[in-house]
């Protein structure tokens, strides 16, 4: 391996939200807060793109499991750590948002999600892996946005459509919807529901077999999979991030914007 490609020493306790462990190629990533359920918050929004950006340029990884810490994937937010008063601002969160997902699609070996809670902050991180298991207690919502005064732009509007169709898509992000696990197995957002004590031990069972699959075999089908939401997402996502920041330096109050919603 080259000296100036990424080794998983070198980043894997990089994050405060992420916990990163590897076996026999697989890599796990954890989201949490302090070893707890993820809180979304403005370092989470940095962090997880430039994680995405060191496990895909990271060759010794030959599958990605994602999962989270504690009882939810991600239900709760911290408003007040995001400062988006200004243009200005904004650009940061625009640049955050881009390589957010640009960079989880740019992983190029498979990805399986283990869903093991409520996931209402951005819940279509989880549902863009190849693989999307989920606990009985999940659900999915994209609770912060337009219910809260705030265009889905992140991606979301992009996602959505996408993976349960374009009239159910729009209807769970103009009404702030919330799917169980077993409605998003129905809609094809979900592979399978499971216990949770068996999310993981499903999920490294799947890792396994794909892992056990040539390498360029399981990086092209990578690949060959990604392409159309890649290319959905380069149409959709700058724009989306554009309206959304400009909607809400609108909306909200001179002083102290977001900081009861993101």
């Amino acid at each position: 391996m080259s000296s100036i490609a990424a080794r998983f020493e070198q980043y894997q306790n990089r994050y405060q939200n992420i916990q990163l462990e590897r076996e026999h190629g697989i890599l796990t990533l954890t989201v949490h807060t302090g070893g707890k359920s993820l809180v979304w918050s403005a370092r989470a929004h940095e962090e997880l793109g430039y994680c995405f950006a060191d496990v895909g340029a990271d060759r010794d990884n030959k599958v990605v499991i994602l999962t989270g810490a504690g009882e939810n994937f991600c239900a709760d937010i911290d408003a007040g750590s995001f400062k988006l008063s200004t243009a200005s601002d904004w650009d940061l969160t625009l640049f955050d948002g881009r390589r957010l997902l640009n960079n989880l699609m740019d992983i190029e070996v498979p990805v399986i999600s283990a869903v093991n809670g409520p996931a209402r902050i951005h819940p279509e991180i989880p549902v863009l892996s190849d693989i999307v298991l989920a606990a009985d207690t999940a659900l999915f919502q994209d609770a912060p946005h337009f219910m809260s005064g705030i265009v889905p732009g992140d991606g979301a509007h992009v996602v959505w459509p996408h993976i349960i169709g374009a009239n159910r898509g729009r209807v769970f992000l103009l009404t702030g919807q919330e799917l169980d696990a077993r409605t998003a197995l129905e809609y094809g957002a979900v592979a399978e529901v499971l216990p949770r004590g068996q999310l993981l031990k499903r999920a490294r069972e799947l890792a396994l077999t794909i892992a056990a699959k040539p390498i360029l075999t399981r990086r092209y089908t990578r690949l060959a999979l990604t392409q159309r939401i890649k290319r959905l997402l380069h149409e959709g996502l700058s724009l989306g991030l554009a309206v959304e920041a400009l909607a809400a330096i609108d909306h909200l109050p001179t002083e102290g914007r977001m900081r009861d919603v993101k």
